[in-house]
């Protein structure tokens, strides 16, 4: 049998996973930024860093008030230890000019992804306006933080072709597997392994997109699913669109037919480093997921505003939908634009809401656990979709709901909290099943030696202790569950 037992995290443990990864990053726990004329010497922001315990100096224009570059402590050091630069001269004349900028509101795991792409250790967080808000280094972040994980990277980032890039994926999953093994959490495994898998799929689109002469408008890679929600591990497949901006809706079929090609070449590529093709084929290389602004805007209208079960069923995935490559404003636009939606159609939040009754628990009401493997895969339960899929689909409705930015799982139950009156402790105890689902969902896929069993789990196999945990995390999915019926009257 396998060996399916887990160990109780406790707060010490080194992979332990601390924060949001959506969440915006102006709520990201940091000192002031320091700003600094660009007349201030080499010696003063020096003096200004150490005494305030920062580690960079933002140059800011007098009249403007816009960012115009950052220092660094390693920068200042470098330079006057090793070029001899005057401690006397303006700060200005060893600033990044045009630093790496984010808006203050775009998602932590985005900043940590570019970073590694981009090789930059801080990253200058903008208000709508273009003023500063706040600097983030990559020591605030969490995706990439420890187990190999800036090595991994540099490997990704440097692989001149898919042959490379597959190998670089296999060792991403191999390593993935040896820090679950030993004890990274569930929640801080998704954030390693997403971060990393971005990056993997990153690096493959430059190198299609090479290729290929694409149209010079705005255009953006998605994903939806579990990549969109950041809680991809070991069993993977593609779920992804893409996103493009007309100078004139007259041009979407010509633009359309020029992005497919493309499209499909990333999609091969990415199944060459072992993102599955889709079976559903919900491809950017099908022409119904590679739309325009417009065409996308319509296609959820069409969702919510005739919601048929089946329709429903089939285009939930695309909720939990984030931008990858390309402009990520297009896709930031679809989303602002999409979050005060759903509160509009009730009907179609209670078709969800009913859809997502009809896959329950697999908990009876005597305690016990119900199977539904059936005569091919007999006392097995399929944790995916009656363990971890209550979670999901009830945390993607209250986002809705309430109009939250975002898609992962447990940053969803966060962000809703407040606006359904729920106590802390009971989010957490429901965000803390969810995962601990997740751990043992991660456990059989590293254990199956086949995709159809990836997600199938006889309780049999597990000790004592981890079905009584696993039955305590079924009775927190009831919970959600009954709280939607009571909402919607079901």
């Amino acid at each position: 049998m396998p060996n399916n037992s887990l160990e109780i995290l406790d707060k010490t443990t080194p992979y332990a996973y601390f924060g949001s990864s959506e969440g915006p990053m102006r709520s990201l726990p940091r000192r002031a930024p320091i700003i600094v004329p660009p007349g201030t010497s080499v010696r003063n922001a020096m003096l200004q860093m150490n005494q305030l315990g920062n580690d960079s100096v933002v140059v800011v224009d007098d009249a403007s008030k816009l960012p115009l570059g950052i220092v660094t402590q390693s920068d200042l050091v470098h330079a006057i230890a090793f070029r001899g630069e005057d401690l006397e001269q303006p700060v200005a004349a060893l600033m990044t000019a045009a630093p790496f900028t984010l808006p203050a509101d775009a998602p932590a795991h985005r900043a940590t992804v570019l970073m590694a792409q981009r090789k930059v250790s801080h990253i200058l967080l903008a208000e709508a306006d273009g003023t500063l808000c706040n600097v983030v280094s990559r020591g605030d972040l969490f995706g990439l933080r420890g187990g190999g994980a800036e090595m991994l990277a540099e490997a990704v980032t440097a692989a001149g072709d898919v042959n490379t890039m597959a190998k670089a994926a296999t060792a991403i999953r191999r390593r993935g597997a040896e820090l679950f093994r030993a004890g990274m959490s569930a929640e801080g495994l998704c954030q390693w392994m997403s971060a990393l898998n971005d990056l993997v799929a990153m690096r493959i689109i430059e190198l299609v997109e090479d290729e290929f002469d694409l149209p010079a408008v705005p255009w953006c890679w998605l994903v939806f699913g579990s990549g969109g929600r950041l809680e991809q591990a070991f069993s993977t497949d593609q779920d992804n669109g893409l996103i493009f901006l007309p100078g004139d809706e007259a041009d979407t079929e010509r633009l359309r037919k020029s992005f497919l090609l493309f499209a499909k070449a990333v999609n091969s590529g990415l199944d060459a480093c072992g993102f599955d093709l889709c079976k559903g084929n919900i491809m950017a290389g099908n022409p119904d997921w590679c739309l325009s602004l417009e065409e996308w805007k319509w296609r959820y209208l069409s969702w919510m505003s005739a919601p048929e079960p089946e329709a429903v069923l089939n285009s939930t995935i695309f909720f939990d939908f984030r931008p990858l490559y390309g402009n990520y404003n297009l896709v930031d636009s679809l989303r602002k634009w999409l979050i005060p939606q759903p509160a509009q159609y009730p009907i179609f939040l209670r078709t969800l809401a009913e859809e997502a009754l009809t896959c329950t628990p697999s908990l009876g009401w005597t305690g016990g656990f119900v199977y539904d493997g059936g005569r091919k895969y007999p006392h097995t339960i399929d944790l995916k979709l009656h363990g971890a899929r209550p979670f999901i689909d009830a945390a993607r409705i209250w986002s809705l709901t309430h109009g939250a930015w975002e898609t992962n799982t447990g940053d969803r139950l966060r962000a809703t909290a407040k606006a359904m009156n729920l106590p802390p402790e009971e989010t957490a105890a429901e965000i803390e099943a969810f995962y601990l689902v997740q751990r043992f969902r991660f456990q059989q896929q590293l254990s199956s030696r086949s995709d159809d069993r990836a997600n199938r789990l006889n309780p049999s196999d597990l000790n004592q202790l981890n079905r009584l945990m696993l039955k305590e995390a079924f009775k927190q999915a009831k919970k959600l569950q009954l709280r939607l019926k009571l909402e919607y009257g079901l």
